[in-house]
Order: C-alpha cells, then structure tokens, then sequence
C-alpha cells in the first residue's frame, strides 16, 4: 500500500492541537523512551506556553518540547530554548533537554541548531503525518541528538596523568588497585589490548595509545566504583539486582552504570558484570 503524506500546515482536518493530542495519549512516538507526560500547554511566565513536559519515569529527566507546523524558523528554535531554560531553572534538580519538533527541519536551521549543542542539549525531530485508510499514522525521525560529553581526556591530550603510585597513596590503597586489576581481567576478555590509562580523577582505558573508556574505574579507600556505559534498559537494570551486584544512580550525563565493588566477584557476579563489559565494549562503536 503506497502511503500518502499529510502536510498537516496545509490541512483543513488536522492541526498542531492534533499531535499535541496524540504525543499526550502516547508520549513513546517520539522515540526518546517509555516517558510519562508531566504537563500540556504548560504556562511559562511572560513567555507563553510550552507544549508538552515529559519525564522519564527512571531517570527524572525532563523533555521540554515545542511542536511547529511546517518548517523549523528562528522563532521556533528560540521558543523552544526559552522554555527549556525557564525550567532548568525552576527545576535544577532535574535534567533536562529541548526537544524541537518540526514537519520540515531545513539544512540552514540545522546548522544553527548545532551551533548551541554542546552546551544546550537540544534534539530535532522531523515529524510526517501518513494518511492510512481513514486513519492517519504520525511518525518522527530524530534529525539532531543531544550532544553526550566524553570524560576529560576522551579528546584533550592535556589531561593531567597521574600513575599508579598516586591511585594507591592518595586515591585508594593497594588492596583496592588489586581490586582494579582483577576486574581489569575480565575487560581482557573481552578486549585483549586494553591498558589501564591512571589520570587524576578516574583510571580509564587505552587502546593503541587512545583513551577507549566504555568501561572505567575511581578506587577509594574501601571499593572501586566501576563505570559501564550502557543506555539504562530494564533488561540491564534486572540482571544487576539478580546478581545481588550494588549500584549506585545511573549517572545520565555520562550514560553509564556505575557499580561499587567491595571485594572480587565471583560465580554469577562475575558472568553478569563480564556480559556488560562486553556489551559496552560491542556498542562503542570503535575496534582496534
């Protein structure tokens, strides 16, 4: 069946109030995740109306989105940062990221729109609008994604080194870089050529002489805080409480799991964590 699309500005039928409506009724047609919808046409002091507010029920992290007919314009773009930055602040103890959603997001404001990512977490979603028998089928592309910071050293060969005597003296202890280097054994495993990479605040990974820290480590007094970076799934989050391994909040900003280690892992501890080490190591995207 050849599907026809809508030019919903065009349109006598539908309208922006339409897929405002349809986005409330199931907010998991943007494709940012199982989010719940906060808030619709929520009043922004002298400054109008945000769209919709979704938050990711896990997370907390807030989605402040501003939906155009048509094609994306200065307005918009300007719209849809003002509200996201109203409420940054009237909620800092959220993440949040703006969310522009548009039928037609042309090259120009493309490039605008990356201009501010990086330091505004902006996502640009192109919307179509199908029409299937008497039915119409609304679906969205993401275009632009927020722009994830890499850790200090990822890209800045000015990073402070340190070694392994300033891990064991002034971070953690002996018995904790042991620690470090037997979980080291299990990303060995799975990448043969990683090497522990010793800088200021973390100890991360090298490969070929580059930082590659899909999994990385801080060793303290009494534990290592192991990072894995993963997107958080349900599926993830299960294994972990069924292997009885702790964990700390899932850090959003750097995308990773964070587990506290205490003393070495062994049996279904150790078959969990080496499954995720080789899971991040599968989606990052890089190979030797």
């Amino acid at each position: 069946m050849k599907l026809e699309s809508i030019d919903l500005k065009r349109s006598k039928t539908l309208n922006e109030k339409w897929v405002q409506d349809q986005i409330a009724d199931d907010p998991t047609l943007l494709g940012l995740g199982d989010l719940d919808l906060k808030d619709k046409e929520r009043m922004q002091a002298n400054a109008g109306r945000l769209d919709l507010l979704l938050q990711d029920p896990e997370t907390l992290k807030r989605y402040e989105v501003e939906i155009q007919l048509g094609a994306t314009d200065e307005s918009h773009i300007i719209r849809t940062i003002e509200y996201w930055d109203i409420e940054r602040k009237r909620y800092p103890q959220y993440e949040h990221a703006a969310v522009i959603v548009a039928e037609e997001i042309t090259s120009r404001f493309l490039n605008v729109i990356q201009l501010f990512n990086g330091t505004i977490p902006l996502i640009a979603l192109k919307m179509t609008v199908y029409k299937v028998g008497d039915s119409y089928a609304l679906t969205f592309v993401k275009v632009l994604d927020e722009l994830t910071y890499g850790l200090v050293d990822d890209d800045e060969p000015l990073a402070e080194p340190t070694d392994r005597a300033f891990w064991e003296t002034k971070r953690g202890t002996k018995k904790t870089l042991a620690l470090v280097d037997e979980l080291q054994k299990l990303v060995l495993e799975v990448e043969p050529e990683a090497v522990l990479k010793y800088n200021k605040y973390y100890i991360g990974i090298a490969l070929d002489g580059e930082p590659f820290n899909f999994i990385s480590y801080k060793a303290r007094k009494g534990h290592v805080l192991m990072t894995i970076k993963l997107p958080k799934t349900k599926e993830v989050d299960e294994l972990l409480e069924e292997a009885e391994i702790v964990t700390l909040g899932y850090d959003t900003r750097w995308r990773q799991y964070r587990v506290r280690v205490d003393t070495m892992v062994a049996g279904r501890q150790k078959e969990v964590l080496l499954g995720l080490i080789r899971q991040a190591r599968e989606s990052s995207g890089k190979f030797a």
